[in-house]
């Protein structure tokens, strides 16, 4: 495969909005984590490298150095030199990876797996956010399932009466001065008195 179908990848990400170059823009992209792969041209200086790893670091990306020099990488971003870009889009980034593991798989073969298994997934969840919208969309909601029977209470034992009830039912009785007395005859179960015999007047007479 040619290298410049590799370039002509990378400018149309350019234009695309998919990359950016320098190492200001492309420390800032990897700190937001927003960087899926790090290029660095093949006669960067050990500086620039130390730095595009601690950037690769910090970004949980990968770093590559690409089979381009500055110059090259430069013309065809409109550029004097480039050192450093980064792909921002998991899908760029894979294929243009993917185009150099074709031309030096030792090289690039293992980076090419990871970002392919990366924008695989990436894909997948694209799918779902976009069926989930068309379901918001279209009024659809995910079917609940349906709840087990609850099963019958048991019974519940009669409340005791509180401390409280008790007592306000004792203040409610009359004390027993106050309790009206029976409207009886005191003396109903007495015996009468017989008079004549026996008497205390006829005693006395005696």
């Amino acid at each position: 495969m040619d290298s410049n179908n590799i370039l002509s990848l990378l400018g149309l990400a350019l234009r695309g909005g998919r990359l950016v170059m320098g190492e200001e823009p492309v420390e800032a992209v990897a700190r937001t984590r927003d960087a899926r792969v790090l290029l660095l041209a093949s006669d960067a200086a050990d500086n620039t490298r130390r730095r595009v790893e601690h950037f690769a670091v910090a970004g949980q990306c990968l770093w590559l150095r690409v089979p381009f020099t500055k110059a090259e990488l430069g013309r065809q971003f409109g550029r004097t030199s480039v050192a450093v870009a980064a792909v921002t889009d998991v899908g760029l980034a894979s294929a243009v990876v993917n185009k150099l593991a074709a031309l030096d798989p030792e090289a690039y073969g293992e980076a090419a797996q990871k970002l392919e298994l990366k924008a695989k997934r990436a894909a997948e969840r694209r799918a779902e956010q976009q069926a989930h919208e068309k379901n918001l969309r279209t009024g659809k909601r995910k079917v609940k399932k349906a709840a087990p029977p609850e099963e019958p209470a048991a019974p519940k034992a009669p409340a005791r009466p509180a401390a409280g009830d008790a007592a306000e039912r004792r203040k409610s009785r009359p004390s027993k001065k106050n309790r009206p007395k029976p409207r009886t005859d005191p003396y109903a179960h007495s015996r009468p008195v017989k008079k004549g015999k026996g008497s205390f007047r006829k005693k006395e007479q005696s």
